[in-house]
Formats: structure tokens, sequence, C-alpha cells
């Protein structure tokens, strides 16, 4: 299946070291070439990247881990097809707008007989289950609380009850921010970690590479990680609970509203 990465943080913070390890699973330690794509939140902005290529083989992934852009939530993912060719459009994450904001969506999983109605602004532009369950999450928001942004609790609230209906058609690891919080839910295998002071040296899996975070970061930064599969091997990743939800604000991982 895809791998997911997302970063959520209370100070804009680069991603490169985590991608670079990420990355290295889009078609060397691992069997995901089918595409990659990543998106970073700037202000009420997003830099969108994707690419059909390998992420090993991508210039456009060399830029990004060479170029240390500044965010407080990315999304990334890279692809094994399941539904839809190897094509741009298909490439995750999915950008949309709602409610005057910019929304990313990453998918991991397979979503068998999933074909809901979608009847307002949001439809897809590639073939995947993906898309389709992205515009159908925005679609079922826009139907309960109209024009109005709803409170961060109400959402996850609404997310809560919506997500489980269509994790029902298979797996749906996922991903989705508006800028201002990150939303992680699990199927079957995400983890994080959140890194705050004191910080400590990282070391990656997948690549030959660490980081001594007390050297380029404040007593004050704080930093989630969230992950398919555990990035380092030196520090602690928390395992998700099958169907768990959480909304990541400011580097720190929120339950679901009782």
């Amino acid at each position: 299946m895809c791998q997911l990465l997302g970063m959520n943080c209370n100070v804009p913070t680069d991603i490169v070291f985590s991608f670079t390890g990420f990355a290295m699973r889009g078609g060397r330690t691992d069997t995901h070439h089918d595409g990659w794509g990543i998106a970073f939140f700037e202000g009420a902005g997003v830099r969108h990247f994707v690419d059909h290529q390998a992420a090993v083989d991508s210039p456009v992934a060399t830029l990004i881990k060479t170029y240390p852009i500044k965010s407080r939530n990315v999304v990334a993912h890279i692809r094994k097809a399941t539904q839809g060719a190897v094509a741009l459009e298909n490439c995750h994450p999915f950008v949309r707008e709602l409610w005057g904001r910019y929304w990313v969506f990453a998918h991991n999983g397979d979503l068998k007989q999933f074909d809901p109605v979608l009847d307002g602004a949001f439809r897809p532009v590639g073939t995947t289950d993906s898309e389709r369950a992205f515009c159908h999450l925005l679609q079922e928001l826009r139907r309960r609380f109209g024009d109005t942004r709803p409170q961060r609790a109400a959402l996850h609230a609404a997310l809560a009850e919506l997500v489980p209906a269509i994790a029902a058609h298979g797996t749906f690891n996922m991903m989705l921010s508006d800028g201002t919080a990150l939303f992680a839910h699990c199927s079957t295998s995400l983890h994080y970690l959140v890194r705050q002071h004191p910080f400590d040296t990282a070391i990656l899996s997948d690549e030959d590479v660490r980081v001594d975070f007390s050297q380029v970061t404040t007593p004050d930064d704080r930093v989630a990680i969230i992950v398919t599969q555990p990035l380092t091997t030196n520090e602690r990743w928390t395992a998700f609970a099958t169907g768990e939800l959480l909304c990541f604000v400011d580097g720190l991982p929120q339950p679901a509203p009782v």
C-alpha cells in the first residue's frame, strides 16, 4: 500500500530530514514507485508538488530534499497504485477549497465498491478511490455546516462520524489538513512522535542520515511527525489504534471529542 507522512508544528519548520528518509521508500527501500506528492501550508496558501515518477528518481523530490521550505502543516504521500492509472492527476495529496481555505488530503489503502453520489462542487479529476473519498468528505462537511466553517471540536466530531462509513469499504488510513490543524485516521498502520525540548539526535532508518535537533531548534519548538511506518531507529513512536482519529494542533495530538 501507499505511504503517508504528515508534520504539524507550533512554529514553521522544515521537513527535509523526515522527507529524506520517506522518499527512499518511493522505489529504493520499498516498492512504492507509482508517483508521490507533498503539500506545504504557508499562511492561507499552499505549495503543492506532485510527480508521477518514483520519488527516488524525481528531480522534484530532489528539490524538496535540498530546499528547506518551512511550514506548520505538511502532508506527503508515496503512491503504490491500486485504483487509477499511474498519472499526474492520480498523485496525492489532493487539494480543494472549502470555507475560504485550502484543504489537503492523502490516503493509504484500497476502498472497494465505494462510489458515493457527488452532486456538489467537489468532483474528482482523476480516477482514484482516494480522490472520490476526499470529495465525498468535503461535500458531507458542507452539507452539515453550510457556508460557515465550524469550530475545530465540531469538525473533529463530524469527521469521527463520517470516516468510519468510508473505512467500512476497505482500508482508510488518511491525512486531512486546512493549515490550522492536521487530522489523521488509522485503519491499519499509522505512527506518530512529538519532538520537543530537550531535543536529541535522530537517526533515519531508510538512509544513513542523522540530525542533532538540539542544534537547530529552540526550547519552545514542538513538532509532531505522523507516518505509516516509523522513520527513525532511535526514537519512541506511538502506534495509532485501529479506527483512531487524532487531530494534531501546535505539535500535539488532540483526542476526538466525547
